[in-house]
């Protein structure tokens, strides 16, 4: 697609377009009424060809929009894109033009005119922006100007743009311009370059083929409201702060209380990891904890009992969960306190605790005692991760199986026992950072193989936990999962040197035939889900 642009001064829309080519658009020619209009030259370093069309002393509007249209005769465009072009356009221009757009550092319809930021200041608003719209008439046959319809025309999009506490009409324009106006801009025109919209004058309404919001819309609109700063990042030498969303309803690290005020405020890293130790025991109806150390499970286990529960889980990796985040997925009673703070932790995250409990825990001051909403089913649907330049959007993996949804694969069919145990160390890998491997036994971990760059690395890593580091608990007789496929048999192979009997893992490799017959010649039992369960971040 080919844009005529049109301006009266600098022309930064319109050279933010041209560098970004959103959809493939191009740039026939920029014309300007004014000879010293900065975007001359501006468009000539990109190889644009320029016009330049003043308006003669005493000429009439539409005089001057006919040698406009003269002007641009000679080059072949799909749409006009105005950008501080100082004039009002009549439809002698708009009537012989493709369509036209403008844009407008305003919400439209609020605060139309010469000097929008300055009347939302006046005003008080709190949030402000752009908009970008199709030109409609805005002059009477008479050449005077229809003042309701200046600044209209049907909307194509807009950008929200927050007012802060001490802006002057230049500081909320420069913002408007690069967070509003060089981020709609561009998407409006790549929405015309690629076809999909549909402008109705009649109904002044523009529709975009596709903009039919859904979990993945066409812009994706986020606001979270401040609330803490943080003693610092990841590391001392990084600022940082929390905001949350008001409108989550599952329980929620941030919007837990602290419920010893007198202990340190949580950490960024506090809440990464607490966050994810309360994600993994949300996976569990019976009683369960996580513990969990750089947003991996050191252990993790269900039970009887929740004291039950974390004994079995601070048992895989009592070494690793030195300083590590406590989880549960019930009240914390007594019992279940007394056993936490008999070694040192940072944070313990539950549904409630019982006055018993929460004198206990009070007894380490600086263990942070998180209180969150009983409400454990998953409400937020999507996870994100918000990337230099852009973010990741996703849904979340709320995959749970069942026994009927493992195909057996080898000659030996997994116990009853195994496969619930698989489908545990399953549920528990979702959590654990690839490539993982999970040692399980019962329901409770046995030994976890967290962000190996070989997955046969990971299983060794698994085994030597298991070995090593885990208290009454051994590699012999347990189950194995896996959160992607084994490419080669190796893998397999060292989990029965370990002692494995029993593995669970998506399957899909080109060498799954390999794999099975290595499982097989270990008189392993193997089941395959049919999906993996990567956790990257």
């Amino acid at each position: 697609m080919k844009i005529a642009g049109m301006a009266s001064n600098r022309g930064r829309n319109l050279m933010n377009v041209a560098d970004r080519a959103p959809g493939g658009a191009e740039f026939a020619v920029v014309l300007a009424n004014d000879a010293e209009a900065p975007v001359l030259e501006k468009a000539a370093e990109r190889g644009i060809p320029t016009e330049v069309v003043e308006r003669g002393e005493g000429e009439s509007r539409r005089d001057h929009e006919r040698r406009v249209l003269d002007a641009l005769a000679g080059y072949e465009f799909d749409l006009v894109a105005l950008d501080g072009y100082m004039r009002l356009l009549s439809e002698t221009f708009l009537d012989d033009a493709p369509t036209t757009l403008n844009v407008h550092p305003s919400l439209l319809p609020a605060f139309p005119g010469t000097d929008a930021w300055g009347d939302a200041l006046e005003y008080g608003a709190k949030v402000v922006g752009c908009t970008v719209h199709v030109v409609t008439n805005a002059i009477a046959e008479d050449g005077s100007i229809i003042e309701e319809a200046v600044d209209g025309g049907p909307v194509v999009t807009q950008e929200p743009v927050p007012v802060y506490e001490g802006d002057d009409a230049d500081a909320l324009a420069d913002r408007v311009l690069y967070e509003g106006e060089f981020r709609a801009y561009p998407r409006a025109v790549k929405w015309f370059a690629e076809d999909r919209v549909d402008v109705d004058f009649e109904a002044d309404r523009v529709s975009v083929e596709g903009d039919a919001g859904g979990q993945f819309p066409e812009r994706r609109l986020t606001a979270n409201d401040y609330a803490a700063d943080l003693r610092y990042g990841e590391n001392p030498h990084q600022d940082a702060a929390v905001y949350a969303d008001a409108t989550c309803e599952e329980a929620s690290v941030v919007h837990a209380d602290q419920l010893n005020e007198g202990a340190k405020a949580l950490s960024y890293n506090n809440y990464n990891d607490a966050d994810a130790a309360l994600n993994l025991v949300k996976e569990f109806d019976r009683p369960a904890c996580a513990v969990i150390k750089h947003t991996n499970p050191a252990g993790c286990a269900t039970a009887e009992t929740l004291a039950e529960a974390y004994a079995d889980a601070l048992a895989t990796d009592a070494k690793s969960a030195f300083g590590g985040i406590v989880a549960l997925n019930r009240e914390c009673d007594e019992a279940t306190a007394a056993r936490i703070i008999e070694s040192f932790k940072e944070v313990v995250v539950a549904p409630g605790y019982t006055e018993a409990a929460l004198e206990t825990l009070s007894e380490k001051e600086n263990l942070r005692v998180l209180d969150v909403s009983e409400q454990y089913d998953v409400t937020e649907s999507l996870t994100e991760k918000k990337l230099v330049g852009g973010r990741l959007v996703q849904e979340r993996d709320t995959q749970s199986l069942a026994p009927d949804d493992l195909a057996v694969v080898t000659e030996r069919e997994p116990t009853d026992e195994q496969v619930a145990s698989m489908l545990f160390a399953w549920q528990t890998i979702k959590h654990v950072k690839s490539n993982a491997i999970v040692f399980a036994d019962g329901t409770e971990t046995v030994g976890v193989g967290a962000g190996q760059v070989s997955r046969v690395d990971a299983v060794e890593l698994a085994a030597t936990k298991a070995r090593r580091d885990a208290e009454g608990k051994s590699p012999e007789g347990a189950v194995m999962a896996s959160d992607a496929f084994f490419p080669f048999p190796d893998g397999v192979e060292t989990a029965a040197e370990a002692g494995i009997e029993a593995v669970i893992q998506p399957g899909g490799s080109k060498n799954d035939d390999s794999v099975i017959e290595a499982a097989d010649e270990h008189d392993l039992a193997m089941v395959m889900t049919g999906q993996r369960a990567f956790r990257h971040d």
